[in-house]
């Protein structure tokens, strides 16, 4: 019983997915007339796919969106084990000052305008760095990390200084296969942030070549932009022929 109602309630999230899918794959002329169950095309035709790929702004900011997820989720991995590393050290000094100092700014947000100011100042406005460099570490993904980390038994630090390791030999050589299952698990959290990156990115990416996948995304569906992701060339030979919901939906595929 319980595995059928796991089952159905993964078919409300599923169907829908596979709805869009089928709409991006038909033909423009049938696309309309399909309902939201349908999960095979009407037809089969690439032309949505076309011309989404023809705009000359989706690859580039499919690129931006890649290089900023991967570089920053690797940099996200980097800070937030090694801090969970120190601040698990039995010997830290000012430990309670540090993390009381974190989880204030867990729970009190500066604000935009403060860190606006700070990425200005710093001469990041228009650079991917802005937003790679402004989300390196999430306090709470810290705190989850080192549970992972607390786990390990401190024996086992003991005895790797025992045996002459160092700090970086003792994070890559024994706590990162000891808490692998935490560090998948906060890479997955990281990499989903860093993909969905829509705020931040439309703030401080100014230049639209620069910008996200997402940023652009949300102009097509959410703002009915279709016009700009048609452009101006293809309109007079699109514009009889093609279903902008189904257009929208090929949009939402690729990103």
């Amino acid at each position: 019983l319980l595995s059928a109602v796991m089952v159905l309630l993964a078919l409300t999230m599923l169907i829908p997915m596979l709805n869009i899918l089928a709409k991006s794959f038909s033909d423009p002329a049938l696309s309309p007339s399909m309902s939201g169950l349908r999960v095979i095309p009407a037809g089969f035709s690439t032309v949505n796919y076309d011309i989404v790929f023809s705009n000359k702004v989706i690859l580039p900011t499919l690129w931006n969106s890649i290089f900023i997820t991967v570089v920053g989720t690797a940099i996200n991995i980097l800070l937030t084990t090694s801090a969970a590393y120190v601040l698990i050290q039995p010997g830290l000094m000012f430990k309670k000052i540090i993390m009381t100092f974190l989880i204030v700014m867990m729970l009190f947000d500066p604000g935009l305008v403060p860190e606006y100011l700070l990425v200005k100042q710093l001469g990041l406005i228009g650079s991917q760095w802005s937003v790679i460099l402004v989300t390196s570490v999430n306090v709470y993904y810290l705190i989850i990390m080192m549970r992972y980390f607390q786990a390990v038994p401190m024996d086992i630090y003991e005895a790797a200084r025992i045996d002459g390791a160092g700090h970086v030999r003792m994070i890559f050589s024994m706590v990162f296969p000891l808490a692998k299952s935490g560090i998948a698990t906060i890479t997955m959290f990281y990499a989903v942030v860093r993909w969905n990156e829509y705020f931040k990115a439309s703030i401080y990416l100014t230049e639209k070549a620069k910008t996200t996948l997402q940023v652009i995304l949300r102009q097509y569906v959410v703002s009915n932009d279709t016009a700009r992701l048609i452009g101006d060339k293809n309109i007079a030979k699109y514009m009889n022929i093609l279903d902008y919901n189904a257009l929208k939906n090929a949009t939402i595929v690729v990103a």
